[in-house]
């Protein structure tokens, strides 16, 4: 199992739809951000992209020299950048980082969106582009001279000089929960991602993908994007999740979904129809909780409770096939290292930092001004939850 974080270069705080406990968001707050995932134990982080984010490249490159293990997962855009283009941000990228890229293949699922960055093709269209462009990025990341023509794109002698490190590229990361996308996907990427959906619409994702990849002579890699709100108790975690959206009214929510409507995006669709646009009913499978959804695009859906329980929910997952999980939570610094403290312990993590007695920086408040206070060294997680 590994666990990713996300760099919230779109905006945080502590509630939803307002700009009470809201946060000014920049470099020395992602930073922070990132150099929390480098140092608990996270795997990596998700940059979001988009017209309503900061661009994922530039700021990832700018966090690389201050991180020093944490993986980068930034996005490729077909239909916004060319395959020779992204193989060479790609490689560079790559070495800077002593490896530590992992790519997303964003198709994109708003056509108001994309036809104000110049991409005027639906949505089948764009995962026959994003086909081509798999085929031909595929070939010159691995240090091919390529040469293709296709419907949409037409390549002579494409290359790279520089390589990369990965081999025979960066790992390949992809969500897409139409027939096509999926199919797209068994072709050509190493991780499939979904949303955070109920365990039995996973499972049915899961066992079509993997059947899909068979048929190439193909194995895939699974993961999900959660959000997750994991407290002491379950009460506390309930309360939390209630309160991120204290300040949610039915006209954000009105507009929110007005908006999320006009896109051709299955996996948005398929997020909207859990909730419906109501807050009745939140819950839509144990301590699966939509209220994110309400207001928020993509990832709607947050693992609610206790770490005992979170943990146990996130097994089911595992028992599905799910093996990366890409967590977020409000405010993402102080969630961060919520979940490292209450909830990494219950996991079978193989990248947890080794804690050891400090004399000098003691783990807690020394005790009236004479001692250190005890030290517990939690077990590391056996390879299943109980």
């Amino acid at each position: 199992m590994q666990v990713l974080w996300f760099i919230p270069t779109h905006g945080d705080g502590r509630y939803l739809a307002t700009a009470i406990g809201g946060r000014a968001v920049n470099f020395d707050y992602w930073k922070q951000i990132a150099q929390a995932v480098d140092q608990l134990g996270f795997a990596g982080a998700l940059l979001p992209t988009g017209r309503s984010c900061e661009d994922a490249w530039v700021l990832a490159s700018s966090l690389v020299s201050h991180t020093k293990k944490m993986r980068f997962l930034v996005a490729i855009r077909p239909g916004l950048m060319s395959p020779g283009v992204a193989a060479r941000m790609a490689a560079t990228f790559d070495r800077i980082s002593g490896g530590r890229l992992l790519i997303n293949v964003v198709t994109g699922g708003d056509p108001v969106e994309l036809e104000g960055d110049g991409l005027h093709l639906n949505h089948d269209e764009r995962y026959h582009l994003t086909d081509e462009f798999l085929t031909v990025w595929r070939k010159i990341a691995a240090g091919e001279i390529t040469n293709f023509e296709g419907d949409y794109l037409n390549i002579k002698a494409g290359k790279i000089l520089f390589p990369n490190i990965q081999k025979p590229h960066p790992p390949l990361w992809f969500g897409g929960s139409s027939p096509i996308a999926q199919e797209i996907a068994a072709q050509h990427v190493d991780v499939y991602l979904t949303w955070g959906e109920p365990p039995a619409q996973v499972a049915e994702k899961i066992q079509r993908v993997s059947r899909l990849a068979a048929a190439q002579g193909r194995k895939l890699r699974f993961g999900i994007r959660l959000h997750v709100i994991v407290r002491e108790t379950a009460s506390q975690a309930w309360d939390a999740a209630n309160d991120l959206i204290r300040y949610v009214d039915e006209e954000a929510i009105a507009k929110t979904q007005q908006v999320y409507a006009r896109m051709d995006s299955v996996g948005q669709r398929r997020m909207t129809e859990l909730h419906h646009g109501s807050r009745e009913a939140l819950e839509i499978s144990p301590n699966l909780w939509a209220g994110i959804g309400l207001v928020r695009g993509g990832a709607g859906t947050a693992l609610v409770g206790d770490p005992d329980t979170v943990a146990q929910r996130m097994q089911e997952y595992v028992d599905l096939g799910i093996e990366n999980f890409i967590f977020s939570g409000y405010p993402h610094l102080e969630e961060a290292y919520r979940v490292a403290e209450l909830l990494f312990p219950r996991l079978p993590l193989d990248n947890l930092p080794t804690v050891e007695p400090q004399l000098i920086s003691p783990f807690g408040e020394v005790v009236a001004n004479r001692e250190f206070p005890k030290q517990e060294v939690q077990k590391k997680a056996v390879a299943t939850v109980d």
